[in-house]
């Protein structure tokens, strides 16, 4: 599988939970510096961001894609919908939550989202 990180670098901790939870390794690992200039608009740069990462079309269609979002809500939204449109379905995501009892703080593994599975179950839900 390949992941594509929008977020801050996850640590060796976090893509063991990662390799864990999903029952893959990850082949490959790219970290993408998202620092959006807020008042420009997200679309173009986002559009950027992912031709920079020179990815074809067909890997895109054909690749096993696990995506860290950024946190940024908007830039999240903007990314899932340039990524629906290159791959032809919603993206796998991770999401990562604080650490309980943490004095310092840390991000753990909280859940593993096929969020093309939720869009399908949600068509039944009409």
């Amino acid at each position: 599988m390949i992941l594509l990180n929008f977020s801050h670098p996850l640590t060796e901790a976090q893509q063991q939970a990662i390799v864990q939870q999903v029952g893959r390794p990850i082949a490959d690992m790219r970290e993408v510096k998202t620092q959006l200039d807020v008042d420009a608009p997200f679309q173009d740069q986002i559009v950027a961001l992912l031709d920079g990462l020179n990815i074809s079309s067909a890997d895109w269609q054909s690749q096993p894609w696990l995506i860290v979002l950024p946190s940024l809500n908007y830039a999240a939204a903007v990314l899932l919908a340039e990524l629906h449109g290159r791959m032809g379905h919603f993206p796998t995501i991770v999401r990562l939550r604080p650490q309980a009892n943490s004095l310092v703080t840390a991000y753990e593994l909280a859940e593993i989202i096929n969020l093309e599975g939720v869009r399908q179950l949600a068509r039944i839900r009409r």
